[in-house]
């Protein structure tokens, strides 16, 4: 009995197997190598999310599109990626929208601080009619935009001090992402703000060049960054998503079956990367209190002392971004909170 069921199991393995290759070989889904690059370590969310988009594309394939995957800025920072992406010469990456607003301006949209009150709110943003015409607008500089990955809710590093209250940033030299309005957040908030790649961050505070950064904890956790910053604040102040991008070059030489494939492979990506983003972030702070580093959270009443402080600036950029953009994702967040 129990060999005739050992039998049974293994006949409808092979049966489902063969049915997925022949399924990917009636397709027209030519061999090919995609190289897939991003900018943190191979152990961080990042990379556990590529390994898993490459497995899912070589399984969806049947085996024929493969995914090599280059971690720790490898193939560069953001800003080299996208470009090589536009010229053709790499298939796809993954990173920040800071970059992207350079290309198209409404992606700075997601740096206004004190956007979203939890991740559920920032899905349904990212995923609904705003997020899906912001990548649509991609395609005219020459890239894809597939699908949103989480980066999460920004929190501040620092060496000197806690950071209890705005004036506690003052004259802290503050690595931010290489875009407007977060230079203009920080500064407005007393801070020195410095843009830098992030590939250059660990050296620089290494150094002391720069005495603070601002990221998730689940990039702080994984990039070591508690090796050489004492002081973790939780502001949660922005909430960014990385985007998978696709060069338009690239794709345009693909078929309709691969393009699929490819899409679908990037949703899953999508579903795995934020679940595993929102377990990593509990154990990530469990593992900075381990290291040592002195945890504060801002209180609610400081938080909006901050807003108020950073409220011209929103101003401004509403302005810049478009203000009929910024009413349309004030209305998406209300009604994801239904």
């Amino acid at each position: 009995m129990f060999k005739t069921c050992k039998y049974t199991l293994l006949a409808m393995t092979l049966a489902v197997s063969c049915a997925a290759a022949g399924a990917a070989s009636a397709q027209d889904i030519k061999p090919r190598l995609i190289r897939f690059g991003y900018g943190l370590n191979e152990d961080s969310v990042q990379g556990r999310a590529a390994r898993h988009l490459a497995q899912e594309l070589e399984k969806l394939s049947g085996g024929k599109l493969k995914m090599k995957t280059f971690g720790s800025a490898s193939l560069g920072p953001d800003e080299q990626m996208q470009s090589a992406l536009v010229g053709g010469v790499q298939e796809m990456m993954v990173g920040s929208t800071a970059p992207l607003a350079t290309m198209v301006k409404e992606f700075g949209v997601f740096d206004l601080p004190f956007l979203f009150n939890s991740d559920k709110e920032a899905d349904a943003v990212l995923d609904g009619q705003l997020g899906e015409s912001l990548l649509k607008k991609l395609e005219a500089k020459g890239l894809v935009g597939l699908v949103y990955w989480e980066n999460g809710f920004r929190n501040l590093t620092n060496s000197r001090h806690p950071v209890v209250k705005a004036e506690d940033l003052d004259g802290i030299k503050l690595r931010v992402m290489q875009n407007q309005v977060a230079l203009g957040v920080f500064n407005a908030l007393g801070a020195n703000a410095v843009p830098m790649p992030f590939s250059e961050l660990f050296t620089a505070l290494e150094t002391r060049t720069v005495d603070g950064q601002e990221n998730p904890v689940t990039t702080i956790q994984s990039s070591k960054f508690y090796e050489v910053q004492p002081y973790l604040t939780i502001t949660r102040h922005v909430y960014t998503p990385w985007v998978v991008l696709a060069s338009k070059k690239w794709w345009d030489t693909l078929s309709p079956d691969e393009q699929k494939l490819i899409r679908q492979a990037a949703v899953a990506s999508r579903d795995f990367e934020r679940k595993d983003s929102r377990a990593d972030s509990t154990k990530a702070m469990e593992t900075l209190k381990e290291h040592g580093m002195k945890i504060n959270v801002v209180s609610e009443e400081e938080i909006a002392r901050m807003r108020e402080k950073v409220q011209p600036v929103v101003d401004k950029y509403t302005q810049e971004l478009g203000p009929d953009l910024v009413k349309e994702l004030q209305d998406e967040i209300r009604k994801a909170r239904g």
